[in-house]
């Protein structure tokens, strides 16, 4: 069963959510703060990571760029408030989602399952092609899930991997935050486009010898995103 670490320090919260996620198969460990929660990530890895922002001590922004700097688990955030900044922020952090409090446990549910979907099977393009591909000085291995540049591996997390397998697949072809969200995040006319944005800044902060001018990651003003041409 997949297993998530539950960071929430409101304690009402958090055995409310771990009930409801054991109920629906999940093994789920809860902790109060992120302290507890990056200890507990170094003893016991979880599958994914459910992390408040607002905690105690080291607040979540900075478990999250933690956990992040660490590799590449999932993390859905909790927000208190549907609030653009929180959001933008903790997306920036590296979380790959988010859900707002009060967290109805079908929704977490929901969006655990569809992040683990993401992260856990291999590129859904038909486009994809077998053996590495070369796109200026960017290999994309699209069997082994491998990315580099000039030879050295890039660590990408789970949801900036799809990004970039979705917008390589063909090279020059737009597709609208609209089209990302279905395809590399599962969700429908209600996701946010914050969450492409956010990737997208994360991607190229990663790939581009300069992200101010990218060469990979294209905004098309109006429509959305395209891969090069190079």
């Amino acid at each position: 069963m997949p297993r998530v670490l539950l960071i929430e320090d409101d304690q009402a919260v958090r055995d409310g959510l771990r009930l409801a996620l054991t109920y629906q198969g999940h093994t789920v460990d809860a902790v109060e703060t992120g302290e507890e929660g990056l200890a507990r990530l170094a003893g016991d890895p979880a599958d994914v990571v459910v992390l408040d922002l607002m905690l105690p001590g080291m607040d979540g922004f900075e478990v999250c760029r933690r956990i992040r700097a660490a590799g590449d688990l999932p993390i859905i955030m909790l927000t208190a408030r549907n609030d653009d900044i929180d959001v933008v922020a903790g997306l920036e952090a590296g979380a790959d989602d988010y859900v707002v409090k009060p967290a109805q446990a079908r929704v977490l549910e929901a969006r655990i399952r569809a992040v683990l979907r993401r992260t856990g099977g291999e590129p859904r393009s038909a486009d994809a092609k077998l053996g590495p591909e070369r796109h200026g000085d960017l290999t994309i291995d699209r069997e082994g899930l491998v990315v580099s540049k000039h030879g050295t591996v890039i660590g990408l997390a789970p949801t900036e991997l799809r990004l970039l397998l979705e917008l390589s697949s063909a090279p020059g072809r737009v597709l609208s935050r609209q089209q990302l969200l279905e395809s590399v995040w599962d969700q429908g006319y209600l996701g946010d486009s914050r969450l492409v944005d956010a990737c997208v800044q994360r991607l190229r902060a990663k790939i581009e010898d300069d992200p101010a001018k990218p060469v990979y990651v294209q905004t098309l003003r109006g429509f959305g995103y395209r891969f090069g041409p190079l």
